[in-house]
């Protein structure tokens, strides 16, 4: 495959190379020989060139009717469709994603870049009554200015779009900072913005080390708000910066996944979903279920069919059509894991799957791990309590319903959680009980739908919402506004 050449960032409408002059080698996580790509290693001048232009093109955006804005985000998401193949290629050749998941996380970005351009004809404000006689009183809603937008390496298509459209949408100006592993999809994302005739200035991309780049993102003065996709330890950096400043910011962080199965469950049903939600895109998912808390008198029974369906999953290059689990990210997420993983043989769990590296040929030059099960897990365990960020299950015996849901709230994240049985009275109160922001039944825990709010309880969020209509309320602000008669009635 060949190796596409550096570009450099995408700022004020032009491809220009890091201010200090340096480029990093992209290089395939299904097979290190191979270099994807080549970008720039870029420094906070190269930030601050985005955001100054940012800030220049925000009025002439701000003041553009939002149904021009649409048009320009319905073009784009026909340019991207017309490409998907080619970016889904790039994708999965640049982070891991198995192409049949890279290809569906690609038609996800064509339609959120539909589903906001739909929002550039719809309301944005209320007629409030007025106490005042002859008065009118109503409210719009404006854009924040330029939007700092941080985004992780494991859906490099969607979370930059689901994140930038709206702002887009709503008449801010964007800087994009994705991360060090999967700029190449980000750079693809403003190559098909320059085709839809995006004005110069309104979207930006620079790529380089986040410790240095996403510092000078937020402390910039032109920046007005910041919306972030990552770890705890970097979101509540990314806090502590937003809040001395007293702008907006928005973070979307861990998760600690848990499906609880009933003993009425459908145990085959909830076996091929739970392994899904574990072990496709090899864990590396938010919402990935990392727990299964099963009911005791189904425990056996359903380790049975999981275990079964774990050691046939067909571990693959990201680009073999056959692919189900493909490699992790990059070697220090294939050594984590596999610390997670000599925590549980040593006695947190007993190993029923996987467990190390797959031996071949095939996997010599990549960051694989085998897709692992441990049963027997303690709630308390760090296995069952820590974000692995792989393809790692544990799965917890639970004496009832209620223990169940309390194991399952027993962690500091609050994500998303899954409900397998055919009890409505137990489903209802699941729903009530449980404490996360994604409550599924009968689902898998990972993967939401874009129309719908996005985000966690506890520390897997700021208490915001990303997606649907709720992005609304992080990209604006309202402005009430009184009109009364002049000379009074």
């Amino acid at each position: 495959m060949s190796t596409l050449e550096a570009k450099g960032n995408w700022i004020g409408g032009a491809w220009r190379p890091s201010s200090s002059g340096e480029v990093r080698e992209v290089r395939n996580p299904s097979n290190v020989d191979e270099v994807v790509g080549v970008v720039a290693w870029s420094t906070p001048a190269d930030v601050a060139a985005a955001v100054e232009s940012a800030e220049k093109a925000f009025r002439s955006w701000k003041n553009m009717p939002a149904p021009s804005r649409a048009r320009i985000l319905s073009k784009a998401a026909d340019i991207l469709a017309g490409r998907l193949e080619e970016v889904a290629r790039l994708l999965s050749r640049e982070q891991g994603k198995p192409i049949g998941e890279a290809r569906g996380e690609v038609q996800r970005g064509v339609d959120l870049l539909h589903y906001y351009a739909g929002e550039g004809w719809r309301s944005l404000g209320h007629v409030i009554p007025s106490a005042a006689p002859g008065a009118l009183m109503f409210t719009v809603r404006e854009p924040l200015g330029v939007v700092g937008v941080i985004t992780p390496w494991n859906f490099p298509v969607a979370i930059p779009l689901w994140k930038s459209c709206p702002a887009l949408i709503f008449g801010n100006t964007v800087v994009l900072k994705p991360a060090a592993d999967a700029p190449l999809t980000a750079l693809a994302i403003a190559s098909v913005f320059e085709e839809a005739g995006m004005p110069p200035g309104v979207f930006n991309v620079v790529t380089g080390p986040g410790s240095q780049l996403g510092d000078a993102l937020i402390q910039h003065e032109a920046v007005k708000a910041v919306t972030f996709t990552g770890s705890n330890a970097v979101g509540a950096h990314i806090a502590r910066q937003a809040a001395a400043r007293g702008i907006k910011y928005q973070l979307e962080m861990g998760g600690k996944n848990a499906a609880i199965v009933l003993a009425d469950a459908d145990l085959d049903h909830a076996a091929d979903v739970v392994i899904s939600g574990a072990m496709r895109f090899a864990g590396q998912k938010c919402t990935a279920t990392s727990r299964a808390i099963v009911e005791r008198g189904v425990l056996d029974a359903f380790t049975e069919k999981v275990v079964e369906r774990a050691r046939r999953i067909a571990v693959r290059p990201a680009t073999d059509e056959e692919a189900y689990l493909g490699p992790v990210v990059n070697e220090a997420q294939r050594q984590k894991v596999l610390e997670y993983i000599e925590l549980g043989k040593a006695g947190e769990g007993k190993l029923a799957a996987g467990g190390g590296i797959p031996e071949g040929d095939l996997y010599a030059r990549g960051f694989f791990v085998e897709p692992t099960v441990f049963v027997d897990v303690r709630p308390d365990a760090r296995i069952a309590q820590e974000e692995i960020f792989g393809p790692v299950l544990s799965l917890i015996p639970a004496d009832s319903p209620e223990q169940a849901i309390e194991i399952a709230n027993g962690v500091k994240y609050g994500l998303s959680a899954s409900l397998f049985t055919n009890d409505l009275t137990r489903a209802m109160q699941y729903i009530r009980d449980i404490e996360v922001g994604m409550v599924r039944v009968n689902a898998e825990t990972a993967g939401v739908e874009f129309q719908a709010p996005f985000g966690g309880y506890k520390a897997s969020s700021s208490y915001s919402r990303e997606q649907g209509r709720a992005a609304i309320e992080f990209f604006t602000q309202v402005k009430t506004v009184t009109i009364a008669p002049a000379g009074g009635c």
